[in-house]
């Protein structure tokens, strides 16, 4: 049987060499495929040049910012500069502080008060896309003026409104025989004083977004509910409402972040603290957890305890974020 396999072997023709066209051929392409790898490696080098700049930037006016901020919260400052490491002792002071835990209740209160306003945009947004709806850009020009308005503007104008003896809403409660308080050092209406200008602030901003989203909603949705028998209000819920949750939850995330962080605007409104201390007395139901890092880092010099409570809020904010993307995929839908 060998003998057989050998004699097989033997009748098949040899393979003939490679010719040096082939060879010349599997030369190019490896040339080819060195050269594609030089030029591959060289544009990876001209990409990191071209954002070395943002990525430098955002390194040193961010990134180190941050770490610097969370070392010096665990240290004490000194009264002519310098630190020395406490450890956890800034974070012990803050579980014991009245003062913190009032500020961050003040500071959820104006979020929770400000996500009020964002159904007031989504009724806005519904009617400036309503078909036939006249001067639709004058209107969205309108609503968004407070949002390209400098806070320190909109404050002093409010804080004038808000005035208890001149103020022009005292003088409208008055002409309706209502009696006016004075709204922004009152404790018991303060805090809904402040969160009413931050919603007249953020509801053009909201309302846009909103508006954005409903005109990508496709009209052959409307059409086949239409056809199935439902009217506007149906279609809102069924259609309208399900498919701009996305942009809901994406306009829901920015309001919590941006109350949480608010400053100038109630700064400006309860007025800032003097040489001779807090002079509104109602600073303390109206102080956000900004603010009184304000205070503890340039009022009271202390500043590892200020960036303390700046990292808390952070956290809060971090923590409070992904609570809402794991919430989402309950009611947001994406499809």
């Amino acid at each position: 049987m060998s003998v057989d396999v050998e004699a097989t072997a033997a009748a098949k023709p040899a393979s003939p060499p490679p010719s040096e066209g082939a060879a010349r051929s599997a030369s190019s392409q490896r040339a080819l495929r060195k050269r594609e790898r030089r030029f591959l490696h060289r544009d990876k080098w001209w990409g990191y040049a071209l954002i070395a700049p943002a990525g430098l930037g955002l390194a040193v006016f961010y990134l180190w910012p941050v770490l610097q901020t969370l070392y010096f919260s665990f240290t004490e400052w000194g009264p002519f500069g310098g630190t020395s490491w406490i450890g956890l002792e800034n974070y012990r002071t803050m579980l014991h502080d009245p003062e913190v835990w009032q500020s961050l209740g003040n500071s959820l209160i104006y979020t929770v008060l400000v996500l009020l306003g964002i159904p007031v945009s989504m009724v806005l947004a519904v009617l400036l896309n309503l078909k036939g709806m006249r001067g639709t850009g004058f209107y969205r020009t309108l609503y968004f003026l407070p949002v390209v308005t400098m806070p320190a503007a909109v404050a002093v104008v409010w804080r004038w409104l808000y005035n208890g003896d001149v103020g022009i809403l005292n003088q409208a409660l008055d002409a309706i025989g209502v009696d006016g308080t004075y709204w922004v050092s009152d404790p018991g209406v303060v805090r809904f004083a402040v969160a009413a200008v931050g919603v007249w602030m953020t509801v053009g901003y909201n309302m846009i977004l909103l508006l954005a989203g409903l005109q990508g909603i496709p009209q052959d949705y409307y059409e086949a509910a239409s056809l199935d028998g439902a009217g506007r209000v149906r279609q809102f819920f069924s259609v309208t409402l399900p498919l701009l949750s996305p942009t809901l939850f994406f306009t829901t995330v920015l309001s919590v972040i941006q109350s949480l962080q608010v400053f100038d605007l109630i700064y400006m409104i309860l007025g800032a603290n003097t040489s001779v201390g807090v002079t509104n007395p109602a600073y303390s139901e109206g102080q956000t957890i900004v603010m009184l890092f304000f205070q503890k880092s340039f009022y009271d010099n202390q500043r590892a305890y200020g960036a303390a409570i700046v990292c808390v809020l952070f956290v809060l904010i971090m923590a409070l974020t992904a609570l809402q993307f794991r919430l989402q995929k309950r009611w947001v839908h994406y499809d």
